[in-house]
């Protein structure tokens, strides 16, 4: 990851970190590795509650109405 990364604490169990610890330790990839990819999946998940545009899939397009008067 190329991108200028913002420092953060985060609280995690001591279990947690424990597995994260030898997760790392079996396959070398840094724990920060992760926990970045873990808020990706967070973030996919509730995409659908973050603003933004919506995309042309996700919801079809409603018929323009005339107000009535």
């Amino acid at each position: 990851m190329s991108r200028k990364k913002v420092s953060t604490t985060i609280y995690i169990t001591p279990e947690q970190a424990e597995r994260l610890k030898i997760l790392h330790e079996r396959t070398k990839v840094p724990i920060a590795v992760y926990i970045r990819e873990g808020i990706d999946m967070v973030l996919k998940h509730y995409e659908h509650v973050l603003p933004g545009q919506m995309s042309l899939e996700s919801s079809p397009v409603a018929a323009p109405t005339t107000p009535k008067k």
